[in-house]
């Protein structure tokens, strides 16, 4: 009996635990103030924004391009720890990638999701912001031809964690995901791979981790509608991302 009781005990002791465990990397003690910057891309824009509803201590504003890129001033920028990146613009002036820069240089954190990647065509500068580039046309690179990237629809993940320990994937487990592929696409040497794929038509890695000037970034490719938006390892990723750039 006494066994049993025992079991018992320590059954509900380590579902507390988990659950206190959970909670703490779902919670911040401090709110954290974010900008969602979309435009260039469509997307299931009510299920997108119910994944950010439901993280607690934090507050968002949409800030949608044209006019998105007018909000790397200090006196806008200074309102936010954070800028999340769901767009794909391709327009942004000289003075508008000083100010992005001069942001870097202060430590703003940046977080992009999936279609960013391929943000910026024609601006070569945005590669070492983001740590990579999604190409929708050939391309070379020291002396060598690449093909445009690649994607596909409807495609199952299995999505591998490559760093245990760095505090986006702290927690998390390998899981999977039908969600959209990137192939042939670039990354910057120097970056910390976070998730892996196996997936023959994906590129690799799947998301990462580095600084630019001060900065804390993370790109991460999967989010492409609301099967990624729901899924409760996808969302975590997504909150812990921003508590890292953050610097929570």
């Amino acid at each position: 009996m006494k066994v049993k009781m025992m079991k018992k005990i320590l059954s509900a002791c380590c579902a507390i635990f988990i659950s206190l465990f959970v909670a703490g990397c779902q919670h911040t003690t401090d709110k954290l103030d974010i900008y969602l910057v979309t435009g260039g891309h469509d997307f299931e824009r009510e299920l997108f924004f119910a994944m950010f509803d439901s993280y607690h201590n934090l507050d968002y504003t949409e800030i949608s391009h044209p006019g998105a890129n007018d909000y790397y001033t200090p006196e806008k920028a200074g309102l936010v720890d954070v800028f999340v990146f769901y767009d794909m613009a391709q327009e942004i002036s000289s003075e508008q990638k000083t100010a992005l820069f001069n942001l870097l240089a202060q430590g703003k954190g940046l977080v992009f999701l999936h279609h960013s990647l391929a943000a910026y065509q024609n601006w070569d500068d945005f590669e070492k912001i983001i740590g990579g580039h999604y190409h929708e046309q050939p391309f070379s690179r020291d002396g060598q031809q690449f093909p445009a990237s690649t994607y596909k629809h409807d495609v199952e993940m299995d999505l591998h964690i490559s760093n245990a320990n760095h505090p986006v994937t702290a927690g998390l487990t390998d899981f999977n995901l039908i969600d959209e592929v990137y192939g042939g696409f670039s990354v910057l040497s120097g970056i910390t791979p976070l998730l892996t794929t196996t997936h023959p038509e994906c590129g690799n890695p799947v998301a990462w981790a580095h600084t630019c000037g001060k900065s804390r970034i993370v790109y991460i490719l999967p989010g492409h509608d609301h099967v990624a938006y729901a899924d409760d390892n996808y969302r975590r990723l997504v909150w812990q991302a921003i508590c890292w750039a953050a610097n929570k």
